[in-house]
């Protein structure tokens, strides 16, 4: 196999348990996924990259049940508390129904493949899933 790539920049697979880094304001410790030229709560421009816990606390969250053509419905889209950054993920291995799914819940993150090219490099997502 030829090995495995993230699907977006921050998330981590290679060093050690996967996980993901976010953009931190060195002035006032606001965190930002991807690539930042200014902080949007202070506009300073000096970022640290820093671990971003793997296990948090569904905040809020949707149940998707209309999309764009190819994507399977429903699914889970969530807000996730990780120790105090704010994490935008779907939530799998759970049932898509609110009698599974409630504001609280602990859950962890998960990786998932969403494809191979033609060498055999696998693209690899992340996710969070319930933590118990």
């Amino acid at each position: 196999m030829a090995g495995k790539i993230p699907f977006v920049d921050y998330l981590v697979l290679d060093d050690g348990e996967p996980h993901l880094v976010a953009q931190e304001c060195a002035n006032c410790g606001a965190r930002f996924f991807d690539r930042r030229n200014a902080c949007a709560g202070c506009f300073a421009t000096e970022f640290t990259t820093v671990p971003v816990a793997t296990e948090g606390t569904v905040r809020a969250f949707t149940i998707v049940t209309f999309a764009a053509p190819g994507i399977p419905t429903p699914f889970v889209a969530s807000v996730v508390d990780c120790d105090g950054t704010q994490v935008r993920a779907n939530l799998v291995n759970v049932e898509p129904d609110p009698d599974h799914i409630r504001d609280g819940m602990k859950v962890r993150l998960t990786t998932y493949p969403v494809g191979t090219d033609s060498e055999g490099t696998e693209a690899i997502n992340f996710a969070f899933e319930p933590a118990n």
